[in-house]
C-alpha cells in the first residue's frame, strides 16, 4: 500500500475511533466542527483547484444550506434530516443560478463576480427580519442526535462520505476533463468538451457539498446566523486550500485538520490572547514560503516517487516501479560528449 493511503487510513481510523480514546466534551465539538470545515474545504478545492473557477464567495452555499435547513425546520416543523437534504437542494440550485450567471467571465472578474452575492444574500436576509431573524439570526433548532457523541459522528459519517465522493469524483474522466479545462480552456474546447456544461456541473455539484456542511453546521450549533455568509468564511476557505495544496482534496481537509483545532487549542490560553490570529498568520505565511505549493504535495514528494515510465507512484523507498518495473532512481552522470 502507498504511504498516502496509509496516512488516508490511519486517518480515518483516527476520526472513528476518536470518541472512545478522547470522550471529553469540549474535544467531541471541536473534532465535530473540524470535521464540517474540512468537507467544506473539499467542495471548494473541487470548484476552485480542479476546474480553476476561484470562488470568492464560496460561503454562499454554506450560508444557504444553513438558512434553509433552518428555516425549514424552524418556521416548516419538517424533521432535521429532511431539512439538510432540502437545504443541500436550495445550495445545488443557487450554485447552478450562480455558475450560469458568472461562467461568461473569467479569471479574476469571475472570482470578483462570485464576491457579491453572499453579500446580497446578507442584503435579502436582513431585509425581512421577522422570517429570516435579521442580524441575530436563527435559533433554536434541534441537533440531528440526542447526545454530543452521535452529534460527532453524524458530522464525521457526513465528512468522509462527501470527501471521499468528492475524492473520487475528481479521480474519474470527469476530474481529467476538469483538469483540462483548467489548463487549456480553448484546447479543451477544440477537443469537443463542451466545458460550459463541465463548469456548471461543477458549481452544481460543489454548492451540493458545501450546502451539506452547511445544513449540519446550522444543527450542530443550534442556530442560523449571518456569520455563516461572511466574506471572511470565504477567505477561510481560500486559505485551507492553498496551505493544504490545491487540486488534492486531502490537502484543504488536512489543513483544516491542522488549522483549526490550532487555532482553538492558542484560544484555550488567556496569555496568546488575540496573538492567535497572529501565530496562525505566521504559519500559514511560513508553509507558504518553504511549500508553496501546499503542505500535503510537500510531504507526498518525499514519502512517495513517480515513476518516470508510466507516471505511477511508489513509495520512496522502493528502487523499481512496482508496476512497470522501471528504475525510481537513474543516476545522472555527465553528458555524453558527441564524437568528432
Amino acid at each position: 500500500m502507498l504511504p498516502s493511503r496509509t496516512l488516508a487510513a490511519i486517518w480515518v481510523a483516527a476520526v472513528v475511533l476518536l470518541p472512545l480514546v478522547l470522550p471529553d466534551p469540549y474535544v467531541l465539538r471541536v473534532a465535530a466542527m473540524t470535521c464540517i470545515f474540512a468537507a467544506f474545504a473539499a467542495s471548494w478545492d473541487l470548484l476552485a483547484g480542479y476546474a480553476g473557477q476561484v470562488n470568492f464567495g464560496h460561503a454562499l452555499f454554506f450560508g444557504a444550506g444553513a438558512y434553509s435547513s433552518a428555516l425549514l425546520s424552524l418556521r416548516l416543523g419538517f424533521s432535521p434530516l429532511v431539512a439538510v437534504g432540502i437545504g443541500a437542494l436550495i445550495a445545488t440550485a443557487i450554485g447552478l443560478c450562480v455558475g450560469y450567471l458568472c461562467l461568461r467571465l473569467r479569471g479574476s472578474y469571475l472570482s470578483l463576480a462570485t464576491l457579491a452575492f453572499p453579500l446580497i444574500l446578507i442584503g435579502v436576509l436582513f431585509a425581512f427580519p421577522d422570517f429570516s431573524g435579521g442580524e441575530l439570526g436563527i435559533t433554536g433548532l434541534q441537533p440531528l442526535a440526542t447526545s454530543r457523541v452521535g452529534n460527532y459522528y453524524v458530522a464525521a459519517v457526513a465528512m468522509l462520505g462527501v470527501v471521499f465522493g468528492i475524492w473520487a469524483l475528481a479521480d474519474s474522466r470527469m476530474g481529467l476533463i476538469l483538469h483540462a479545462i483548467r489548463d487549456d480552456e480553448l484546447a479543451a474546447r477544440a477537443s469537443g468538451i463542451d466545458t460550459t456544461q463541465y463548469k456548471l456541473a461543477v458549481f452544481g455539484i460543489s454548492a451540493a457539498a458545501a450546502g451539506i456542511t452547511g445544513a449540519l453546521y446550522a444543527h450542530f450549533m443550534r442556530g442560523a446566523g449571518p456569520s455563516t455568509l461572511e466574506t471572511a468564511l470565504s477567505f477561510q476557505v481560500v486559505i485551507w486550500g492553498v496551505f493544504g495544496g490545491l487540486a488534492t482534496i486531502y490537502g484543504p481537509v488536512t489543513a483544516v485538520f491542522v488549522l483549526y483545532p490550532l487555532t482553538e487549542w492558542l484560544g484555550s490560553f488567556s496569555a496568546f490572547g488575540e496573538l492567535r490570529l497572529l501565530i496562525f498568520a505566521v504559519v500559514v505565511l511560513l508553509v507558504l514560503l518553504f511549500m508553496p505549493r501546499g503542505l500535503t504535495p510537500w510531504i507526498r514528494d518525499r514519502i512517495e516517487t513517480k515513476c518516470p515510465r508510466c507516471k505511477q507512484q511508489n513509495p520512496a523507498w522502493r528502487e523499481v516501479c512496482r508496476v512497470c518495473t522501471a528504475s525510481l532512481h537513474t543516476a545522472s552522470g555527465p553528458p555524453a560528449q558527441s564524437p568528432r
